[in-house]
């Protein structure tokens, strides 16, 4: 693509923060957590790349007594309607494990003996091993996890509007995405490259993941020439052998179910591929409450955990002990349209009952951040902060699509992206713990101030102004006629300012001059030999 992935306008540098209102002299403070200092290359102030831990107990909604009507009633489902399965080869892993298969409808039906049996070999926690050590990820326990948005079709900024997706924008995402710390992984293609023919499509976009950053990222199961294929790169990639590889999980995969009630040939292929190699699957039935699901949220819940179990016991069957998550993604629609809501009510108590559920049976629980809107909006910031609320809230691990999704999934905004870095910094700020601890008291302070002074000199607040509160990246804090003369700008003007301004700072994260190679020899063999088959 020549040199047009970084013909990204300059901006000026970032103001910088403010000095420390006029006082004592500050005093060196011991012992006390800062934080990061922007480094030079990325100009960008932000903490180290660390996973934020949830110290609190997730909410439980629903009572334990409903959460197991929903479970026996999903079993009931899986027993008397049972799943159909397209792919011969899974009907014959779930026969020779005991279920019931009608070959002539092709549906499987299961006891409830059964998926209790495979549900309970699932690792409760796994290590999702990256390119960078440094970047390896704890998935379960109370550790969180966020990722950039994966799958859309078109992106869009302020400066040329919405588009088919291209390799330059998802590079560009891509980029972005390893700059920020805050972003744990890459999870899939930001936005889909429409001009690489699908035929090779897979081989250029995960040497992109592996090149253009060194964390963990989702691959897609479309078949079993490009898992195998994206396995192999996430071999070369981290210099390990296939048998270590099979130790160490290294790169995971979402399974979609075509609800109701169907496993479609690719996902159950994924399935296969992935459980057999012991890396992650993520079984995510896509369940719309009113179109693809019943009209109750508990029906749609229903539903959901019967395609869900369905799918986590067959990669049990695959292979036992290999790791896989629950994923919730049951939402509504739009009664007059049909089309999709995200960061409603209904989808908040989805999640946080789809949480519930993922803890009875004791398997790490996959969510997201969306929104309908389709343009940087308050509905945009609003749906997207009630769906980290019960993102959050419900105990999810992993955050799919936590940066950038715009449109019910059908864009990438480079300008949402920054607004999301900024919910989720503010995210894991929450989740920090307070200190509580006599010098955090304050009561030093409080007697040096007494009545009717300010705080503004003491040396308690000069030992912590720089870094005592978090500072946002979008929000405008000037008062009316400050921020009138500036010319009043937005956020979506001022994100992006932000994005480009960060873009032209990046730099390629170092990687060894052999595995580069052999990865490029493998794209090109393999592009070579045509890639995988396609009917265009």
């Amino acid at each position: 693509m020549g040199n047009e992935d970084t013909n990204i306008p300059a901006t000026e540098s970032a103001a910088p923060k403010g000095t420390a209102p006029k006082g004592t002299a500050s005093r060196v403070r011991k012992k006390r957590r800062r934080r990061a200092r922007p480094a030079a290359s990325t100009s960008i102030s932000q903490k180290p790349f660390l996973q934020p831990v949830r110290h609190f107990s997730p909410i439980d909604l629903a009572s334990p007594d409903a959460v197991d009507l929903i479970h026996h009633a999903s079993l009931k489902v899986l027993k008397d309607n049972g799943i159909k399965v397209l792919h011969e080869g899974a009907r014959d892993i779930f026969m020779d494990a005991g279920a019931e298969v009608d070959e002539a409808t092709q549906t499987v039906r299961f006891d409830e003996q059964l998926i209790e049996e495979h549900l309970a070999t699932v690792p409760s926690q796994f290590t999702l091993h990256a390119r960078n050590p440094e970047h390896n990820l704890t998935v379960g326990g109370n550790q969180l996890l966020f990722g950039l948005m994966g799958s859309a079709p078109n992106s869009s900024c302020l400066d040329r509007g919405r588009r088919t997706g291209n390799q330059n924008d998802y590079r560009n995402f891509l980029r972005l995405g390893q700059m920020h710390n805050i972003l744990h992984f890459i999870g899939g293609y930001p936005v889909e490259p429409t001009d690489i023919h699908a035929s090779v499509r897979h081989l250029d976009c995960i040497a992109d993941f592996i090149t253009l950053t060194d964390k963990s990222y989702c691959i897609y199961s479309l078949g079993h020439e490009r898992v195998t294929d994206a396995i192999e790169m996430t071999r070369i990639a981290r210099g390990i052998s296939s048998e270590q590889l099979e130790k160490e999980p290294s790169v995971f995969t979402i399974i979609n179910t075509n609800s109701p009630l169907q496993l479609d040939i690719p996902m159950m292929q994924g399935i296969i591929d992935m459980a057999s190699m012991n890396q992650p699957v993520v079984i995510t039935p896509f369940t719309l409450s009113g179109a693809m699901a019943p009209v109750t949220i508990p029906g749609a819940l229903v539903l959901q955990n019967a395609e869900a179990l369905a799918g986590i016991a067959f990669s049990q069957m695959v292979r036992q002990g290999a790791p896989a998550m629950y994923g919730g993604f049951t939402s509504n629609v739009d009664m007059q349209s049909g089309a999709p809501a995200f960061g409603t009510p209904e989808y908040m108590k989805a999640q946080h009952i789809g949480g519930q559920l993922a803890r009875r049976y004791n398997i790490p629980y996959r969510t997201s951040n969306v929104c309908a809107a389709n343009t940087m909006d308050a509905q945009a910031a609003y749906e997207s902060v009630f769906s980290l609320w019960g993102a959050i809230n419900s105990g999810g691990h992993l955050l799919k699509h936590g940066a950038g999704w715009m449109e019910g999934g059908l864009c990438c905004s480079f300008e949402k992206l920054i607004l999301d870095i900024d919910l989720l910094q503010m995210v894991a700020e929450f989740l920090e713990p307070l200190d509580f601890s006599e010098d955090e008291l304050g009561l030093r302070a409080i007697n040096d101030v007494g009545p009717g002074g300010h705080f503004f000199g003491t040396d308690h607040t000069q030992e912590r102004f720089k870094d005592a509160f978090y500072s946002p990246v979008l929000s405008d804090w000037r008062n009316y006629e400050s921020w009138d003369e500036a010319g009043r700008p937005d956020a979506m003007q001022k994100a992006n300012k932000v994005w480009k301004q960060r873009l032209a700072n990046y730099e390629e994260p170092p990687i060894d001059a052999a595995i580069k190679s052999e990865l490029q020899e493998f794209v090109a063999k393999r592009k070579e030999q045509g890639g995988v088959a396609t009917d265009f």
